[in-house]
């Protein structure tokens, strides 16, 4: 399964970037709660897989 993990966190990585591309030429799409979304679930996301391979890297050091 570690396929679909990577391939999780590339689409949101790339949903991330595709937002901040889209703000960054118009600052109104601030006004879109899709982008507010967007950003949100993908930095969850970003955080929750950081967190779990961290996890991973002290317990495989131990």
């Amino acid at each position: 399964m570690p396929e679909t993990d990577s391939s999780h966190s590339g689409v949101m990585a790339r949903l991330t970037l595709s937002a901040l591309e889209r703000a960054s030429r118009d600052p109104a799409c601030w006004r879109d709660p899709v982008v507010h979304r967007a950003l949100l679930v993908s930095g969850l996301s970003v955080l929750t897989e950081a967190t779990k391979r961290l996890n991973e890297d002290l317990e495989s050091a131990a």
